[in-house]
């Protein structure tokens, strides 16, 4: 057996992998509060009123998919090659959306698992750093200042712990580019000098962490004619753009628009919401837009214990808590936006969750919140077009037992690069059929906890996508379409679907059609009362996670019945309760908590994870999906101490593998006076993109 290098413990952690101010701050120490989902959802047997359910559901007739180059957040096969010859606000050319085809061979030199703060590339690669929190995004952003920051500046710098990743080009050269990224929560421990508690913060001070919430959209210019690139700093760089959670308005399309549980004393109407929240991953449209998912939402909101008892279990089912004015570690921003409290403004939490959809190619363009793909905490969405036209969005509910979601639009998209197509495809996600997941299995009286392999050789079964409403139809009985859409965990339980241990990043593969599911972690599976381990979820106290592959019947997106299987059982290779598709695990990279999936030109899978608790900084890295090295898992690269590894978006000419570096040194006791991380300037920590690229110019991985 060859040697594989001792995993060393991190100081400082909790909750698997991640540090105790990660998780305070990131999501409200949601692993320190009950589990959301307390409802009993059966495991086995039919779904209720399954032929209810079943009626005025799309039916899409031609199967397959349509595999024009563009599945969502991070796939080479999917990232666009679009061009704006008009400037800014003209259509994408989705006639260049095809992806450069590459060998499947991954060649690479592993990278073995560290401790350095640094960012760690194979031999034959080179790396640099795009963006990093402060840096000038709105022409005519004031230089930062770390110990006089100000809301207006933040406004226009690149915010703060980036997470989602876009590349679109502008250019049919491919020398120019919009980056689009997420900026997911801060962490006022390291954003501010003498920081003592969040109590003591000044009113200015939240308002400078609420606007680097949101996304950053900013140009690009490739550098010669390698994978490198760099900010674009000439011209009127009239794509460039900060859209906060502070000031921006956003529209609410969809059938839950202006409903009761919308509006608020400031908005009526119940159709424009100020801001967005926890914008976690994301994925990229075929007519050229950003989905970017509101994820722990919960934990900006107070006062939840004064609301109508009547609203008290929707609240609660979303992690909100309704005991407490000030749940412990509250941001407090009520002090600077009284929106915040729910005590005076009960529905405003309802008006997060959602589905974001920003053009980047209109600056001028307001971004949309889409109530009819439902609200939960997502991760992203990620989509793709079958051969009837109608396109499929994938989702996932990043919580301990939660769900997988799929939403087909009800029209269908429209090829061509004309204004007339591209109008008609922004409203594409406005209407169609919301589903979850349900699972059923082939042995599940063989799984034990333990992560042994059934006697059939393969965690594997069936499934079917329940629909829970269409329009302004619910499926759901006892609840309107409205409520449906607007408390979806609650149709999810309703229903019976099946509880996952964390659905993250659900992105289709456009090279082979199957869907890839990275469930993170659960370390209560099988634990106490909750739910024990099932054929999906195998293993007890989950730490590590697992990687789901989902395959539509008949190859068809808009289909209402799948088959899954599960290739990769994360964890340290030796342990026997890992499992890598059947490969040779003495090859394997460790690998824990997988978090986000992409795809390269040759349909290669590509993992980032999210606190590591094999007590190693996180990386990314890749495996083929088929052939003889189907599971053959190498480590890629490492972020530096502390941080997770987000994004990732490999370029269409596969040149290119960008990532977010998110919360580097976060670890608890830092800060900026004293930090465990000086990546990436030799200081105090900042959040960045980063860019890799192979010195011989060929392409990455191969």
């Amino acid at each position: 057996m060859s040697e594989r290098p001792r995993l060393l413990p991190i100081l400082g952690q909790s909750h698997t992998g991640r540090s105790a101010m990660t998780c305070m701050y990131r999501c409200g120490n949601a692993c320190d509060h009950p589990v959301p989902n307390e409802s009993e959802n059966p495991y086995f047997g039919d779904v209720v009123q399954a032929e209810v359910s079943r009626r005025g559901v799309v039916r899409a007739g031609a199967v397959g998919a349509l595999v024009l180059g563009f599945a969502g957040a991070g796939a080479a096969a999917a990232a666009p090659a679009l061009a704006a010859p008009g400037g800014a606000g003209a259509a994408p050319d989705v006639e260049a959306l095809k992806a450069s085809p590459t060998k499947g061979a991954l060649t690479f030199s592993t990278i073995p698992p560290n401790r350095l703060d640094n960012f760690v590339v194979p031999n034959g690669y080179d790396h640099s750093v795009v963006i990093r929190w402060g840096d000038p995004v709105v022409p005519g952003a004031p230089a930062f200042n770390l110990n006089r920051q100000t809301v207006h500046a933040q406004s226009k710098q690149f915010g703060y712990n980036n997470d989602f990743v876009a590349v679109l080009p502008l250019d049919k050269k491919g020398d120019r580019a919009l980056l689009v990224v997420n900026h997911e929560y801060t962490n006022e421990n390291l954003m501010f000098p003498g920081f003592t508690s969040l109590d003591a913060l000044s009113v200015e001070q939240i308002r400078v962490a609420i606007a680097a919430h949101g996304l950053s959209v900013v140009e690009l210019e490739r550098v010669g004619d390698t994978g490198e690139w760099r900010l674009a700093t000439k011209g009127a760089l009239k794509y460039n753009r900060r859209i906060t959670a502070h000031q921006t308005r956003f529209d609410v399309t969809g059938p839950a628009a202006g409903s009761a549980f919308l509006k608020t004393a400031a908005d009526p109407r119940g159709k424009v919401v100020i801001g967005t929240l926890n914008n976690c991953a994301g994925g990229v449209t075929p007519w050229g837009t950003i989905l970017s998912g509101e994820e722990n939402f919960n934990q900006y909101f107070v006062g939840g214990d004064g609301v109508p008892e009547a609203d008290k279990a929707k609240l609660a089912r979303y992690g909100i808590s309704t005991t407490a004015r000030y749940p412990s570690d509250s941001r407090k921003w009520d002090r600077a936006d009284e929106r915040f409290d729910l005590t005076r403004h009960p529905n405003e939490a309802n008006r997060f969750g959602w589905i974001v959809e920003v053009d980047p190619f209109d600056p001028e363009a307001r971004p949309r919140k889409h109530t009819a793909l439902g609200r939960f905490k997502h991760e992203g969405a990620n989509v793709i077009v079958s051969r009837s036209g109608h396109v499929a969005a994938y989702m996932g509910d990043d919580e301990r037992f939660d769900y997988l979601y799929k939403f087909v639009t009800d029209k269908k998209f429209q090829k061509g690069n004309s204004w007339q197509a591209r109008e008609h495809n922004l409203t594409l996600l406005e209407s169609g059929t919301l589903y979850v997941a349900k699972l059923d299995y082939t042995s599940a009286s063989e799984i034990d906890g333990s992560g042994k392999l059934p006697s059939d050789g393969a965690f594997n079964g069936s499934g079917r996508w329940i629909p829970l409403v269409r329009g302004d139809k619910s499926f759901v009985p006892g609840m309107t379409a409205a409520e449906v859409l607007t408390f979806t965990r609650l149709a999810g339980d309703a229903v019976g679907a099946t509880k996952m241990d964390r659905p993250e990043d659900v992105e289709p593969n456009l090279v082979n059609g199957k869907i890839y599911v990275a469930l993170t972690n659960n370390t209560n599976r099988g634990t106490g009362s909750n739910p024990k381990a099932d054929e999906a979820n195998p293993r007890t106290a989950n730490r590590h996670g697992h990687i789901l592959e989902l395959t539509e019947d008949r190859g068809d997106h808009t289909s209402e019945t799948f088959t899954w299987s599960v290739p990769i059982v994360c964890g340290d290779p030796a342990d026997p309760a890992t499992y890598f598709a059947g490969y040779d695990k003495t090859k394997v990279s460790p690998i824990s908590c997988p978090d986000n999936v992409a795809f390269d030109g040759a349909g290669n899978l590509w993992i980032s994870t999210d606190g590591n608790a094999l007590g190693t900084n996180d990386g990314l890295f890749a495996t083929p999906v088929s052939g003889p090295e189907r599971g053959h898992l190498k480590q890629f690269l490492t972020v530096p101490l502390g941080a997770e590894t987000c994004g990732p978006f490999i370029t269409t000419d596969n040149q290119s593998v960008f990532v977010a570096v998110q919360h580097p040194g976060e670890i608890t006791g830092a800060s900026i006076e004293a930090p465990a991380s000086t990546w990436p300037d030799g200081d105090y920590a900042k959040p960045g993109v980063v860019v890799t690229w192979r010195l011989d110019g060929k392409p990455i991985g191969s």
